[in-house]
């Protein structure tokens, strides 16, 4: 084996990694942001993570976070909570380096 073999293959490595990471930091963050629209909708406990799970499932529906805000913005405007989309936009980002920081911690 060569210091090319090894190197590709840490390479190869790294990248897997960062890619499991950012998928971990997104779920972590459509759970966050799932239970703080849950807060504003006034659900149960029981509602809140079912809600919280549902808004992870919507992640799968197409790439990028399109899919996540359509779903909080109907369901929060059905729910009558006054909302707009540049709100819910600034929350998924500060939601976002909270996941971050929750799972650098818990490393």
């Amino acid at each position: 084996m060569t210091t090319f073999d090894d190197r590709e293959r840490a390479f190869e490595n790294k990248f897997a990694q960062d890619q499991e990471m950012a998928f971990r930091i997104i779920a972590r963050r459509n759970r966050l942001i799932g239970t703080w629209a849950a807060a504003l909708m006034g659900l149960t406990a029981e509602e809140t993570d079912a809600y919280a799970k549902a808004v992870v499932q919507a992640d799968f529906e197409e790439a990028g976070d399109e899919d996540v805000i359509r779903k909080l913005l109907g369901d929060l405007v059905s729910a009558g909570v006054d909302i707009n989309e540049a709100r819910i936009r600034a929350t998924l980002q500060e939601k976002t380096v909270e996941a971050r920081r929750q799972l650098l911690e818990a490393k």
